[in-house]
């Protein structure tokens, strides 16, 4: 890849790709690039950096000088670019395969994965590098309070990932982590998602293996010693591993948790933490950044410096607003487990408060027939749950549907209180008619909701 001077990006204004064709920008490369969805901030950031971006796709669009197409992970099959490419058999790499010829390779990379978490844990790791003043290069798939942008590359020798177990690209279907050439990787659960491209519990247990084995002997794996899926992947792993949890069979212990509303504090391995968040899945992230970043060879005090000034990331329980004594929080969770853990959350952050929570079946998933079950146990654990229409919905076979009127009759038959809105105004409506000072509305989605935050806190007004 070396001699290739000209990169055409086919998704340009995604996240990481952005980021990418900025850096690769910054470098002296020519970068040109297009997308269905251009706006901004990503388009503005993009022309900022003098990079041309193309609305919509079309073969037109890759100049006639390209030497590397770099296509998208949402890039399909009869996209007129991919297509072109091929005719063309023109060199066409994924976004993983790129990051590590130009921005990894010889780096000491961090790999945060697991089913939940990634973004937090791979954000505070990056802070507390940042804090250390170790000007790590990060890329995240959400927005680090502290550090401003969800990616960036550095001439540091550190970059911290969220290593995501989906697929690469239509072309490349191996999980994107496996291209990011990891020292040390952190594993923060294991549990089936991602049904559109895994059938079993087991083909995802068989990524995180291969995961391991690439993980070099000087390495590191920090894995949760309480999930009994994440003991059984690294029980022949090649590579150094460390067990951090409650239990007693885990090498690096958490003991002497204390919870208060705005705050968790907790011992590791004896190191006394203190991180500005509740509940205990956010002591497992900050238990496993700070292993991280102790084996990145941070001092306490910098670890402990960079736990407690650590402002989270947005929409990870964000407060958007409060009117009449009734807060509206937007959180990302979207499976059953995260679902049951922000709302253990947001009760030992806002006890005695009646509880809502809004939730949108948006991914591929949580509109199956898969979580019908464990869906109706999360979401009985609040007082009063709407659930919203499943979005294309015609696009998942039949019999595999996630039916959305059994679910509220399960919730009721576990105790809580559930109904399926038929759409997004009635959900609003019926808030707005019920909800009263002191009562907290938790807005769970994997995707925008159709702005339904802003709209709710104007019609509670």
């Amino acid at each position: 890849m070396s001699a290739k001077s000209n990169f055409h990006f086919t998704g340009i204004c995604g996240t990481a790709m952005g980021a990418v064709a900025a850096a690769m920008k910054q470098r002296g490369f020519t970068v040109t690039g297009s997308d269905a969805n251009v706006y901004p901030p990503m388009s503005d950031f993009l022309r900022d950096q003098g990079i041309s971006i193309s609305e919509g796709y079309d073969e037109k669009n890759i100049p006639a000088d390209t030497d590397v197409v770099i296509i998208g992970n949402a890039i399909s099959r009869g996209n007129p670019e991919a297509e072109t490419a091929l005719e063309r058999k023109l060199l066409y790499h994924s976004l993983p395969e790129v990051m590590k010829e130009y921005f990894l390779r010889g780096k000491r990379n961090f790999i945060v994965s697991g089913t939940h978490g990634k973004t937090t844990t791979a954000s505070m790791l990056a802070w507390l590098l940042e804090s250390a003043g170790k000007n790590p290069g990060f890329m995240i798939g959400g927005l680090p309070k502290n550090l401003g942008c969800g990616a960036r590359f550095t001439d540091s020798e550190f970059t911290v990932l969220e290593g995501d177990e989906y697929d690469t690209a239509f072309f490349d279907k191996r999980s994107k982590f496996l291209h990011y050439l990891p020292e040390c990787v952190v594993i923060n659960n294991i549990e089936f998602d991602h049904a559109d491209i895994y059938s079993s519990l087991e083909e995802i247990k068989l990524t995180f293996r291969r995961l391991l084995n690439i993980v070099p002997r000087t390495g590191m794996a920090f894995i949760n010693g309480d999930d009994p899926n994440c003991l059984q992947v690294a029980a022949q792993a090649p590579c150094p591993i460390t067990t951090v949890g409650f239990s007693e069979n885990c090498s690096l212990r958490v003991e002497n948790v204390r919870y208060d509303e705005h705050r968790s504090s907790f011992t590791l391995g004896g190191m006394p933490c203190s991180v500005q968040m509740t509940g205990e899945f956010n002591v497992r992230n900050a238990a496993m950044a700070a292993a991280a970043a102790s084996f990145a060879g941070l001092k306490p005090s910098e670890i402990l410096a960079g736990l407690e000034s650590f402002d989270g990331v947005a929409r990870r329980q964000e407060l958007k607003g409060e009117v009449n004594g009734i807060k509206v929080i937007d959180d990302f969770a979207h499976h059953p487990t995260a679902i049951r853990l922000a709302i253990q959350s947001l009760r030992q952050r806002h006890p005695g408060a009646r509880l809502w929570v809004l939730f949108e079946p948006r991914s591929n998933t949580t509109r199956r027939a898969v979580f019908q079950q464990p869906l109706a146990e999360s979401l009985a654990l609040a007082d009063i749950s709407l659930v919203a229409p499943i979005p294309d919905l015609h696009k998942i076979p039949e019999n595999d549907r996630l039916n959305p009127e059994q679910l509220a009759v399960d919730i009721a038959r576990l105790g809580g209180f559930g109904s399926c809105m038929p759409d997004l105004e009635s959900m609003i409506e019926r808030v707005k008619t019920e909800a009263r000072a002191g009562d907290v509305i938790a807005v769970l989605s994997n995707g925008g909701f159709g702005g339904i935050h802003g709209k709710l806190l104007a019609a509670l007004a």
